[in-house]
């Protein structure tokens, strides 16, 4: 996954906000990467609304 690919939200990993869970199945765009606990990288999604919030690689799929 690349910076401007435009990705869907399919899962979520760990307990989340309602904010967060009403992103499921959502469409948006990777902004960044960021370096999580542990050393792993998520991914930065923006929201057509123009909200954002990080995801795991395998919370996303691609729609390219």
């Amino acid at each position: 996954m690349e910076i401007g690919q435009k990705v869907q939200v399919r899962r979520l990993r760990d307990r989340v906000s309602p904010e967060i869970i009403k992103r499921l199945g959502q469409m948006g765009t990777i902004r960044d990467f960021k370096v999580v606990d542990g050393g792993g990288v998520g991914l930065l999604v923006q929201f057509e609304d123009k909200a954002g919030t990080w995801f795991f690689e395998d919370e996303l799929e691609s729609s390219d």
